[in-house]
C-alpha cells in the first residue's frame, strides 16, 4: 500500500491547467491521478472545468461569422458594440 500523502483539493485546483495541458512532471501528474481516484468532488470539478473550456472554445471559434438566426438582434448588437470598445 502506498503511504504517501495525497495532494489536497486546493493543490489539485491550483495546478489543474498544467495537468490538463500535459505540463506537469510525470510524478506530479501521478499524484493528481491518485487524488482523483479517491475524490469525487475533484472528479466532478475536473469534468465541469473541461466542459467550460470546451464551451468557451466553441463560443470563440469565428468572431467574424454571421450570427445565427436564433440570437436576438439586440443581443448581437450589444456584443458587437462591446467588442468594438475593447479593440
Amino acid at each position: 500500500m502506498d503511504n504517501r500523502p495525497y495532494i489536497t483539493c486546493r493543490e489539485l485546483i491550483e495546478f489543474l491547467h498544467l495537468y490538463l495541458d500535459g505540463e506537469l512532471p510525470s510524478d506530479r501528474a501521478a499524484e493528481f491521478e491518485r487524488h482523483l481516484s479517491v475524490c469525487v468532488s475533484c472528479v466532478n470539478y475536473l469534468k465541469t472545468y473541461r466542459e467550460v473550456i470546451a464551451l468557451g472554445k466553441a463560443a470563440c471559434r469565428d468572431w467574424d461569422a454571421p450570427a445565427a438566426d436564433e440570437y436576438p438582434e439586440e443581443l448581437v448588437g450589444a456584443v458587437l458594440s462591446a467588442r468594438r470598445r475593447e479593440t
